[in-house]
């Protein structure tokens, strides 16, 4: 009997999970598991989707269901219950348990790329899931942030309060959205790019493409840029880790 695995959401055709997973199971000699892509179009689909597939151990979940499965869960992991959102499903005794590796892999991945000091600053782009893990993971390292969104909210900025001066006391800008992504690889969030130099890290959660207008519109004028593929490869681990631990 296969060990099923799989990722739920919406438009998955270029999804980066199954050919990662299924090429793990290959790698490491793992025959008894089966990696799925589980397009739904309501997250209301869930529950006719376990009764299809019994033999499900974890899935992994993407936009836009990171919030919206939190009523169909058992029970949250704490870190998951702290940030609100969640990407990782483990099926245990029953029990539907809910936990978000992508804070771990950005984290792992940010230290790689950012080395911060005491006075780093970042700005977040995104008010979603993904945004959720990010600030979970500045938090985390001590580095503040402003969020921007598109629409006035709370505590926020707008794309129009990106003045001279937020521009030059940030270090760090990351799109925590899905802009750029493909097909849609002709838009970027809209920053003012003329006001980034060589002072300014971009990382883009986006991988596909594998570079974003974003990222080249960042590097044009000297910025350091990293997309998330090496993120997603991270907590693709620790996803892997939660099923089996």
């Amino acid at each position: 009997m296969m060990n099923e695995y799989g990722l739920i959401g919406y438009k998955l055709t270029h999804s980066f999970s199954q050919k990662y997973f299924t090429e793990k199971f290959e790698t490491e000699g793992i025959k008894d598991s089966i990696y799925h892509l589980f397009e739904l179009d309501s997250i209301s689909e869930f529950p006719s989707l376990l009764q299809r597939h019994p033999n499900l151990k974890g899935l992994n979940v993407t936009i836009p269901y990171k919030e919206a499965i939190l009523p169909y869960l058992d029970e949250l992991d704490p870190a998951a219950a702290r940030i609100g959102a969640i990407n990782v499903v483990k099926f245990e005794n029953g029990r539907f348990i809910g936990h978000n590796s992508d804070y771990q892999g950005f984290m792992q991945s940010l230290q790689n790329f950012f080395h911060c000091h005491p006075l780093s600053q970042a700005l977040v782009l995104g008010t979603g899931g993904a945004a959720k893990a990010v600030m979970a993971a500045l938090e985390y390292m001590n580095i503040s942030y402003k969020v921007v969104s598109r629409e006035k909210k709370p505590g926020m900025l707008t794309y129009q309060e990106l003045t001279p001066s937020v521009m030059s006391s940030v270090s760090l800008i990351i799109n925590a959205s899905p802009v750029g992504t493909f097909p849609n690889h002709d838009q970027a969030p809209a920053i003012p790019f003329d006001l980034l130099s060589s002072h300014h890290y971009l990382y883009d959660l986006v991988y596909n493409p594998a570079e974003t207008l974003f990222l080249k519109r960042g590097k044009e004028v000297g910025a350091k840029t990293i997309n998330g593929y090496e993120m997603l490869c991270l907590q693709a681990e620790v996803a892997w880790q939660i099923w089996n631990s």
